[in-house]
């Protein structure tokens, strides 16, 4: 970490050092009309990709437990497969390769389709692994005192699984956020492809793409602070478990 830091502050000093660069011009980049659509463009690829990769992971994370030899198999194939492979090669074959099957999507659907079934193979595992977590004698011992599945999946399982999940599913978050980049290979002009026609129009690249990381950085610090009051929140339960007992004198 140590060796991180000096090298990225000597990288700045070096920037800052050079006369070609301008750090006004990149206040002027961070204000762009171009910027800020492109940046509004990531925020609402990542938000909708999140919800319903989400609802889709949960499925999938369903049907990989269920005892069903056909369903789990196939659930788990398509974890697999998404997981094993780029998520650069699914888009570019989403946005190329199917139309020659004559399935053909738009520049955005092909990419929302791409970034949902990638993300959603990975929220599948994530969900998975947060239900198996859960020891199964607690939903044994409610079986035992006659209370209602739906209750004791609401009550006991849910809550106990979903604080497993919040530090996965955050760094989920956050490598989404900057894997909506890639998207800018099939054309959708969300910050990173509006980053570089600017850069193509006006050939300063360091300024550009400073101004691009600016926001990124701002982007994956703001989702980190959520993050963290989420665990906060969702570990009260544990953390006065865990608190040592006052001596009593």
């Amino acid at each position: 970490a140590a060796l991180l830091i000096v090298f990225v502050l000597y990288c700045a000093n070096m920037i800052a050092a050079n006369p070609n660069f301008g750090w006004a011009v990149v206040g002027e980049y961070l204000f762009d009309a171009r910027i800020l659509s492109g940046l509004s463009l990531t925020l609402w690829l990542t938000l909708v990709t999140m919800v319903i990769g989400v609802v889709l992971g949960t499925v999938f994370a369903i049907l990989a437990m269920t005892d069903n030899v056909v369903i789990s198999t196939v659930a788990n194939a398509y974890i697999w497969f998404f997981r094993g492979t780029p998520l650069l090669i699914q888009l570019v074959v989403i946005y190329t390769g199917l139309p020659q099957l004559g399935l053909k999507f738009g520049v955005i659907g092909s990419a929302l389709i791409g970034l949902i079934l990638h993300e959603a193979a990975y929220l599948a595992e994530i969900i998975r692994s947060g239900f198996m977590a859960v020891p199964q004698g607690q939903r044994e011992a409610a079986w035992a005192l006659s209370i209602p599945k739906a209750t004791i999946f609401w009550r006991v399982t849910l809550p106990q699984a979903f604080r497993l999940m919040i530090p996965p599913f955050g760094n989920s978050v956050n490598s989404l956020l900057k894997a909506t980049s890639l998207t800018s290979v099939i054309s959708v002009e969300e910050i990173m492809r509006r980053s570089d026609m600017l850069m193509q129009e006006h050939f300063q690249i360091l300024e550009v793409f400073a101004a691009a990381t600016v926001y990124y950085l701002i982007l994956v610090s703001v989702w980190d602070l959520v993050q963290q009051r989420l665990e906060r929140h969702f570990g009260r339960s544990v953390a006065r478990e865990t608190k040592p007992a006052t001596v009593q004198h």
